[in-house]
């Protein structure tokens, strides 16, 4: 018996061009493997004995070979179990499905972009608390995710004035992080801009709450922004 499995919207196990198995009538055969009764794997995924003996039927009129056997006594139209070929094709489907997935997230996983704002007035640097998760609680640097379309410089005046209801303007990058380990969420990457303040009025938004905060004082940060205004404390002394 020859097997292939091809991606047709969705994981489809086909024999001879014909589709034999999607992931519904894996389910169906999986169910039957944990009952140990056709009646019983019907009935957990809301169709008919009648429906899911057509199945089986079906998947056996295209792969030439017996998928499940029933013995008689059993309860509810006798004991079934998988035969060797059902267990092989059930086995079949679920590995090749299993590594396409995995090949598919791995093509389709990249780093999301950021972009952080370092705003300092009078010796101060505007923080804001975090009112969710992650680091609930704890300070940051104000910023967030670029919209597609945007440029970077763009974001980074959105983001200051969504979260703080002040208006920047950008002086300077001041670096790219790009540690895959700095945000628990996964992996992000930022850039990092020294801003100037241009107007507004201090307020908080529905996830942030914003602060000046002394630059002699800083609280404990999310993220890396420790590292970040330790670089950027570092590049205002050269």
């Amino acid at each position: 018996m020859q097997i292939s499995l091809e991606l047709d919207y969705r994981p489809v196990l086909k024999f001879d061009r014909q589709s034999l198995m999607g992931a519904g009538r894996a389910k169906l055969l999986k169910k039957i493997k944990e009952t140990g009764s056709l009646s019983d794997a019907a009935k957990s995924m809301g169709m008919s004995y009648r429906h899911a003996w057509g199945i089986i039927h079906r998947m056996e009129q295209i792969c030439g070979e017996k998928i499940v056997e029933s013995k008689r006594g059993g309860k509810d139209y006798g004991e079934t179990s998988l035969t060797e070929t059902g267990e092989r094709l059930l086995s079949e489907f679920e590995n090749r499905t299993s590594e396409l997935s995995n090949a598919l997230e791995k093509h389709a996983k990249k780093p999301s972009l950021t972009t952080d704002g370092i705003l300092v007035e009078n010796d101060k640097i505007l923080l804001v608390k975090r009112k969710h998760d992650p680091f609930k609680g704890m300070y940051a640097l104000p910023g967030g995710f670029v919209e597609y379309g945007e440029k970077l410089e763009q974001s980074v005046v959105r983001e200051i004035k969504e979260e703080t209801g002040l208006d920047v303007r950008v002086k300077k990058l001041l670096d790219i992080y790009s540690d895959p380990r700095r945000d628990p969420r996964g992996h992000t990457v930022s850039a990092v801009y020294i801003l100037s303040l241009q107007g507004g009025v201090l307020t908080d938004s529905h996830e942030t709450i914003a602060e000046w905060v002394p630059l002699s004082r800083l609280p404990k940060l999310a993220f890396d922004h420790s590292k970040i205004i330790s670089d950027y404390l570092k590049r205002m002394k050269k």
